[in-house]
């Protein structure tokens, strides 16, 4: 995979440890939605040092081929992050599969932004990692996520029960795949 991508509007990269600060930004700025469809943050989270450690796992990964996180920046304001989409669990052999993530700032939400990107990095998964399918799961009752893998043409395939604990409970998960054309 590249460490960098051009859309139309959008450049999605994996950063260096330097860009901490920026990262961090943009965990504060949607804190409370983030924290929503997530697992509990680790000790520390909201630190520039945890992002820079962070920062270096995720550099680590992409160098190894196990993990690729991509922050979205428009391209008239680079400096700004306005989302991530992380491809993490990545399997070849028989499964030739991975799980994908994504979140944006609420500020660039409805924008097609999160669209444009996902369709992207999707694209040059399946043709520079040859894998197969690509999971995503979401809340159930995240429309706004459900709309967003079927605009970039991800299937729904059903709930997987009590599948993260989050927010103090086992939540269940609705689960959707795209298939490598």
């Amino acid at each position: 995979m590249l460490f960098e991508y051009e859309t139309k509007r959008l450049i999605l990269r994996i950063i260096e440890p330097g860009e901490a600060a920026d990262v961090l930004d943009f965990y504060l700025r949607d804190k409370e939605l983030f924290e929503k469809y997530e697992p509990e943050r680790i000790a520390g989270f909201y630190t520039l040092k945890r992002q820079e450690q962070i920062i270096n796992f995720e550099l680590t990964s992409a160098l190894r081929g196990s993990l690729f996180r991509y922050y979205v920046y428009r391209k008239q304001a680079r400096s700004q992050i306005i989302g991530t989409i992380c491809f993490h669990h990545i399997q070849g052999g028989y499964s030739s599969s991975c799980e994908i993530g994504y979140k944006f700032s609420s500020a660039h939400q409805h924008k097609g932004y999160a669209t444009e990107a996902l369709v992207a990095v999707t694209q040059a998964i399946f043709s520079e990692m040859k894998l197969h399918r690509i999971t995503a799961w979401a809340l159930p009752d995240n429309v706004a996520s459900a709309r967003l893998l079927a605009r970039a043409g991800f299937c729904y395939e059903g709930i997987c029960r009590d599948y993260l604990f989050l927010q103090g409970a086992w939540r269940d998960h609705a689960q959707y795949s795209l298939i490598s054309p």
